[in-house]
């Protein structure tokens, strides 16, 4: 009860940082670029605003950028931290404090100096700017890279990502909600439009605290645990990352493709506000958008799994730009019609949450992908690539966004009765037909260039296993015998005649298979995890003594990618006879047409002259019991040609 208890504490305390952490972001990525051109400098003089607005932005996109450059420093940073209370927590809570205290500055004009002094307000803003982009990014990498150290458990891992997934899906979702009667309360000047500076400070005001209670949340309510597998982790340098983009094909378009995507929907997206304040001229309905978008965010990420199941995740994406494509095309003659701008507006923002997560598991399938064509395994570094494209595409969009304010004279003082006929011509080409350029260029590239499909990744993934399979230990083999337990209870199959030529043929090692009756499975002997393949449904343990044991469980089962499947080790971990090492759940293995026939073999058997069976094939062996001694001769003495017992 106590560990359920703790477990629960941990996952809520971690879904309020990961609310908190998109709170902040949604406002800075999208709500900052409006108070910079409708609030920030009001001279009198329309170009001067104007020419301050665009100096403001290029400093935004240009910091933006040089924060690419500071990413991996501040992993390598996070990676040789080490506390009493954590590799992580420190930076979280750290940097969660700072970048909100420093994000509340930035919607100030500095005690009037953007007026008194602009030259010296533009050095603070761009020094106030770094220090906040460069804490919220100490902030955002020390909490994502916090999962694997919550718990060994990777059904655990699991639950903690979802609760998380529905915790930033609000966070980013309630922040458009709740701006504008925010805003709108706290202004001095009740006119309406998109209020004034004393609003967007209590708006500020009330992002900051939520920055700052979330992550000390997160800091009081997780826990982490000591992971070996990240005793010795490969370091993340710039070098590295675009090495791993230069190489892996797939990944290199498939991140082209996704900052095209990704710099149409960024921009739409923050544009959308302009539009309430300027074209509809009531900025207070934005906040029914951003209602609804939450409700059908949550349910769009539940649909995920039956939809990837019924399509394919190119069908999917297919299918998602074609119904974006056409909320644009709707948004575009919407006019002043708020049913048809929620319309629009919805039609475009339910496939949002779903190309998010299909890019994301063809960059997940990229790892293996990459680990098949250069040899060497990057995981860290591949996954590291999507945050660094959507930085870039950030910078970009931000740009954009207040060029094409200035240019549709939507900027300080602007009322929507302001804007000119040929403003709103500017405006609502900039909105709707950039983005729907951008978004097929990215579609285009994904379509003509990206070719890692499910059924491709599954053969890689199974090539992989072989290759894994196949290897040998590198250590001395000292054992004479090799004695290993049951792993799992079941009855006994003679190893030749299992339905996979690889394991039948012998070429994954001699031993022997069982036909299991229960879907747990222990360690068979001693020893050190080489590796956990992706999938967890095969584990590689290597003995003191030299001995390499392979525990697979089922044949074709690499098609589920871990579906039925929880994993209770990880590489480098030590473990003793009869640790539990994995579960399964049979009903999935059978629903899907596959075998789930145990496969255990010692992959190093050419060591060894001789493997041969103690007990019958067909009979119930039970979990833990002794398998069988199998009497082997020494290879050492193999030249001399004695046979050992």
């Amino acid at each position: 009860m106590g560990k359920s208890k703790g477990q629960m504490k941990s996952r809520l305390s971690y879904s309020a940082g990961a609310f908190g952490n998109d709170v902040f972001y949604a406002t800075l990525s999208t709500y900052f670029i409006m108070f910079v051109t409708t609030h920030l400098f009001n001279t009198g003089d329309p170009k001067q605003n104007s020419h301050y607005v665009l100096l403001i932005t290029n400093i935004i996109a240009i910091l933006r950028i040089l924060e690419v450059f500071i990413d991996p420093l501040i992993g390598n940073m996070i990676d040789n931290t080490h506390t009493k209370y954590g590799k992580f927590k420190p930076w979280v809570v750290g940097g969660g404090i700072i970048s909100s205290i420093a994000l509340l500055l930035l919607f100030t004009d500095l005690g009037g100096s953007n007026k008194t002094n602009p030259f010296l307000y533009l050095v603070l803003f761009g020094i106030i700017y770094l220090v906040m982009d460069v804490f919220y990014s100490i902030k955002d990498i020390g909490f994502w890279s916090m999962i694997p150290a919550l718990s060994l458990d990777s059904h655990e891992r699991e639950k903690m990502a979802t609760f998380a997934r529905i915790g930033s899906t609000i966070g980013a979702n309630i922040v458009g909600v709740a701006i504008m009667p925010i805003v709108l309360f706290f202004s001095m000047t009740k006119t309406g439009g998109s209020g004034d500076k004393t609003g967007w400070f209590w708006f500020a005001f009330i992002v900051a605290l939520i920055g700052v209670i979330t992550s000390i949340a997160v800091g009081i309510g997780t826990r982490e645990v000591e992971s070996k597998l990240r005793d010795n982790k490969q370091k993340t340098s710039l070098k590295q990352v675009f090495k791993v983009l230069g190489k892996n094909d797939q990944l290199m378009w498939l991140s082209l493709g996704y900052w095209f995507y990704g710099l149409g929907i960024n921009t739409l997206n923050a544009l959308q506000l302009y539009y309430f304040t300027f074209i509809l001229g009531d900025s207070g309905k934005y906040s029914i958008l951003y209602g609804l978008n939450t409700i059908v965010g949550l349910v769009s990420v539940s649909l995920f799994p039956s939809l990837a199941g019924k399509f394919n995740r190119k069908r999917l994406f297919y299918g998602c730009i074609a119904v974006m494509l056409g909320g644009i095309g709707i948004f575009s003659i919407a006019g002043t019609s708020l049913p048809m701008i929620l319309t629009a507006a919805e039609l475009f923002f339910i496939p949002q949450p779903l190309v998010f997560l299909v890019i994301l598991m063809i960059i997940s399938d990229s790892v293996e992908y990459g680990q098949w064509k250069l040899g060497h395994r990057d995981e860290s570094l591949t996954l590291s690539v999507r945050p660094l494209v959507d930085k870039l595409g950030g910078a970009m969009s931000n740009w954009l966004v207040s060029l094409i304010a200035v240019a549709a004279g939507m900027t300080t003082g602007a009322k929507a009765a302001d804007i000119t006929v040929h403003q709103q011509v500017v405006f609502k080409l900039s909105m709707f037909g950039f983005p729907a350029a951008a978004m097929l260029i990215g579609a285009f590239i994904i379509a003509r260039k990206i070719t890692l499909t499910e059924a491709r990744h599954a053969e890689i993934v199974e090539e992989l296993e072989h290759r894994f399979s196949a290897a040998t230990s590198e250590n001395e083999v000292k054992a004479n015998v090799v004695s290993l337990v049951n792993p799992t209870t079941g009855h006994l199959v003679d190893l030749s005649s299992v339905n996979d030529e690889h394991f039948a043929s012998g070429s994954m090692g001699k031993g022997f298979a069982i036909k299991p009756t229960d879907g747990a499975v222990f360690a068979p002997i001693s020893g050190t995890i080489r590796q956990v393949l992706p999938t967890r449904h095969a584990v590689g343990i290597e003995s003191e003594d030299g001995v390499v044991v392979l525990i697979h469980v089922g044949i074709g089962t690499v098609k589920l990618k871990g579906e039925g499947f929880i994993s209770y080790v990880e590489q480098g971990q030590h473990v003793e006879v009869g640790d539990k090492l994995l579960e399964f759940w049979p009903p999935i293995i059978e629903k899907n047409g596959l075998d789930d026939t145990v496969l255990v073999t010692v992959t190093n058997s050419e060591k060894f002259s001789a493997f041969h069976l103690e007990q019958e094939v067909g009979e119930k062996v039970e979990a833990l019991s002794e398998a069988r001694l199998l009497p082997v001769r020494c290879w050492y003495c193999a030249r001399c040609g004695k046979e050992h017992d």
